[in-house]
């Protein structure tokens, strides 16, 4: 498999029901090596829910997903996921270090020690983070944007072509935000592919190579730059043209009917389905 399958990724006509609703429907999806994509919209948008149908842990109810040239799941060894903080027991007597280690579980394997390798990728994932110092702290006693850190070294540390995001900027001081902006660019500009979810706009339009605008379906897909017709994030977030946001994004204006990027039609309520 090539480098540039290896940081692939293709959605392909994807709708999820989670509990008898549908909750994406006609989701078309691709990023390649060294792309960092951003997913923006509302709570409830489905943001999560593709990022967890890449990793399998969501089945799809219709369409296809390739990720790192793979089914979801079957590209596990190439797949990186830094998950919301509050998914994490902070609370438990482990080591920076030993938490590190545990993103290297699927290559060392069920009731074995870890080897050379598996040591030299730790060293190396908490370089990247700038959490090298702290490698023999108990995470309970780190900052929240240590944490963060934290998990996105447990990511690295699986040396991943595509390195999954949900949320990274959440919750953390603005020293961290951009020593994290600065990793980003710095890992897709090396050829790793990145997808992030996230509320903070700012951060996603200044970072992302491309910006996705989700509810329930694609709204709007391209470059930050191209995304200033206030119509779509007015369809994305259900806001007004009056709406600070627009300001936020850089998209005040006039309200225009044309879309800027490759906008889709408008979202729909879910329905109740079938499970």
């Amino acid at each position: 498999m090539s480098d540039s399958d290896l940081g692939s990724i293709r959605i392909t006509n994807l709708a999820v029901n989670l509990g008898g609703l549908q909750v994406l429907h006609d989701v078309n999806l691709t990023a390649s090596k060294g792309d960092l994509l951003a997913l923006l919209g509302p709570n409830g948008a489905g943001k999560t829910t593709i990022l967890r149908t890449m990793l399998g842990l969501v089945r799809p109810a219709r369409g296809s997903v390739t990720v790192a040239g793979a089914a979801p799941g079957r590209g596990w060894r190439h797949v990186g996921y830094v998950p919301q903080r509050h998914e994490f027991a902070w609370d438990f007597p482990i080591s920076v270090a030993d938490v590190v280690m545990s993103g290297r579980t699927h290559h060392i394997g069920w009731l074995r020690h870890p080897g050379k390798d598996d040591h030299v990728a730790v060293r190396d994932a908490l370089r990247i983070a700038d959490m090298a110092d702290l490698a023999d702290r108990t995470v309970g006693e780190l900052s929240g944007g240590q944490r963060q850190r934290v998990l996105i070294a447990r990511a690295l540390a699986t040396r991943p072509s595509v390195l999954l995001l949900d949320e990274p900027f959440t919750g953390v001081d603005m020293p961290t935000q951009e020593m994290l902006t600065e990793l980003f660019c710095r890992l897709a500009s090396e050829g790793t592919t990145l997808v992030m979810t996230t509320h903070d706009l700012v951060q996603a339009m200044a970072t992302a190579d491309r910006v996705c605008l989700i509810n329930r379906t694609v709204i709007a897909d391209s470059t930050p730059e191209e995304l200033r017709d206030p119509t779509i994030w007015m369809r994305t977030f259900g806001i007004s043209e009056n709406s600070p946001l627009l300001t936020t994004v850089g998209a005040a204006g006039p309200v225009a009917p044309s879309h800027a990027g490759r906008a889709a039609s408008a979202p729909e309520v879910p329905v109740a389905t079938s499970a």
